[in-house]
């Protein structure tokens, strides 16, 4: 069975700095990109950051400058390094990949900032 399982969500306060994970486990014949959503209270979900196998990137502009997205050696994992963090940028945050040309979603992990 293919999933994604995400980790290091959490709280911390307007400024600090948290680090997310996401591992790619199962059969899994292919990965094309990876990359991390968010879904704050009565909104859209929104794209945050991409990254394609060959390591190209794209960030969503308000996290521009403060948010990294990177993949592990053996590209199954995706990570998203957040600075400078905002109470804004509280919200659930889930990691999507396409997994033998299939779209694969996280369960999701809450990222709280209070101010």
């Amino acid at each position: 069975q293919v999933q994604l399982v995400e980790s290091g969500g959490g709280w911390v306060q307007a400024g600090g700095s948290l680090i997310l994970s996401c591992a790619a486990s199962g059969s899994i014949f292919s990965i094309n990109n990876m990359g991390w959503y968010r879904q704050a209270p009565g909104t859209q979900r929104e794209l945050v950051a991409t990254i394609t196998g060959i390591g190209r990137t794209n960030y969503a502009d308000s996290v521009k400058g403060r948010f990294s997205i990177s993949r592990g050696s053996a590209k199954k994992t995706v990570y998203l390094q957040m600075t400078s963090l905002k109470p804004d940028d509280t919200a659930v945050y889930y990691c999507h990949a396409v997994l033998n040309s299939n779209d694969y979603w996280g369960q999701g992990t809450q990222v709280t900032v209070s101010s």
